[in-house]
């Protein structure tokens, strides 16, 4: 249980991230880190090409593609531990909902180049990244599983737009590059088994390098429009939900799934 979770609540509102040092114990991050390699080795085999040619991250890791039902399990336990779900409920009090699982590595190409940029950029015209970032948040949770250069962020930039330098660089123009140096960036390094908690929608890049290999959580207030984002395959079926300790955070996305296809099912195509 963490203690301080309302001081942890401010530094985000305030800063849009934080890190919780050594939050996971050895067993934890080994037993977590079995199950991903289990899926990246998978994963990197059946995408071997997009892998070699220009993947940094993959997603929907606790789908049935790569994964047995053990393993998917084990991972929604994870997910929705105490050690999880006691910050997600202080960052999203209102009935949080899962959204999906990332993986973020080193490209196999080692000149490629990280880059700024915000989740939202790309969904949305600046005007509507604009609107978002004052709106429902999505949250990530984000556990290196060795330890690695970590993040760079731009603090601050979750609740505000860009300024003249950061917009530049976000969208390569200029003579910029999306790679470039900023002024306002601040790197955080990691180590396995520490906790990073951050906002999508903040100006953010990862930093490539050592054995880089973070799995990210990410969570969202039921009362944003999110749940068209929401793989169906990424959530456990009803054999599953008997086996996971703590189902709420999967019993949202299910129930925002249902309304979701009741409000669409009076919808008449002509």
């Amino acid at each position: 249980m963490v203690n301080n979770t309302q001081d942890l609540k401010q530094t985000y509102d305030h800063q849009g991230y934080f890190v919780i040092r050594n939050y996971f114990n050895d067993a934890q991050i080994t037993a977590l880190r079995e199950v991903i390699l289990t899926f990246h080795n998978a994963w990197k085999q059946a995408n071997k090409r997009f892998y070699q040619e220009e993947a940094f991250n993959s997603s929907l890791i606790t789908g049935s593609e790569y994964l047995n039902d053990d393993d998917r399990v084990s991972l929604f336990n994870f997910i929705s531990s105490n050690k999880i779900m006691d910050i997600v409920n202080a960052m999203i009090p209102n009935h949080p909902a899962f959204m999906n699982t990332q993986l973020f590595f080193n490209p196999y190409n080692q000149q490629q180049e990280n880059f700024w940029h915000r989740d939202c950029q790309y969904d949305h015209n600046l005007a509507d990244q604009q609107k978002a970032i004052q709106e429902t948040q999505v949250l990530h949770l984000r556990v290196p599983l060795f330890d690695e250069p970590g993040m760079e962020f731009v603090p601050g930039s979750h609740k505000r737009w860009d300024s003249t330098e950061e917009l530049d660089v976000r969208l390569a123009r200029k003579r910029k590059f999306s790679s470039d140096a900023l002024s306002t960036g601040k790197q955080i390094e990691l180590a396995a088994g520490d906790l990073l908690v951050f906002s999508a929608d903040m100006i953010h890049r990862g930093i490539y390098g050592l054995d880089r290999l973070a799995f990210d959580i990410l969570v969202f207030d039921s009362a944003g429009d999110f749940v068209d984002y929401v793989d169906d395959d990424c959530l456990p079926n009803q054999q599953m939900l008997k086996e996971i300790n703590n189902p709420s955070l999967f019993n949202n996305t299910l129930r925002l799934k249902a309304l979701h296809l009741a409000n669409h099912s009076d919808e008449v195509i002509v």
